[in-house]
């Protein structure tokens, strides 16, 4: 019961978290998180979901917050939801397409308590359809998303908490 009521009280203060870092997109794109210069802008889709961490026994430092896993629904610029993201991490859209996807590079996000920005490299692994010529994604406008501030301790070993965000992810692919 106690671990119920950490973990929800964990995800209040995450969401509350969400709400006041909210920041309108941010115009400039850093220059390492650039696709290759042959591939085009193929496809904008926003993600609304959570990150997933548990609280983990270490061998070295004591009890630490792990990520295990995005979980997200996407939507197109309509507000249609289209697919989903999870662990891999993937991208797979209604139509069986499906990509996984690999960090090439990484930087800060510009607004406080939001996870990184993102350049992936992708692979397709399922069906032909919306993701299968996608070769790179970026992970932009970020809110929110980031390990829980509050301590893992060994009372909380085992305990997941799952801390909502949003982000903008720009699908690339060859021009």
């Amino acid at each position: 019961m106690k671990h119920m009521l950490v973990a929800t009280a964990l995800a209040v203060a995450a969401t509350a978290a969400v709400v006041a870092s909210a920041a309108p997109p941010s115009p400039d794109i850093p220059a390492a998180l650039e696709p290759a210069a042959r591939e085009a802008l193929a496809d904008i889709l926003s993600a609304k979901g959570v990150q997933i961490y548990e609280c983990r026994a270490e061998s070295t430092g004591g009890p630490a917050w792990k990520f295990i896993a995005p979980e997200a629904d996407l939507f197109d610029t309509d507000g249609e939801q289209i697919g989903l993201h999870g662990a891999g991490p993937f991208w797979q859209a209604v139509d069986g397409s499906r990509i996984v996807g690999q960090v090439k590079a990484r930087t800060e996000a510009p607004t406080r308590r939001a996870i990184p920005w993102l350049l992936l490299i992708t692979q397709s692994t399922g069906a032909a359809g919306r993701f299968s010529e996608v070769t790179s994604i970026q992970r932009i406008d970020t809110v929110g998303g980031l390990v829980p501030v509050e301590p893992c301790t060994a009372d909380l070993i085992g305990v997941r908490v799952r801390t909502p965000y949003t982000a903008i992810y720009r699908m690339f692919s060859l021009s």
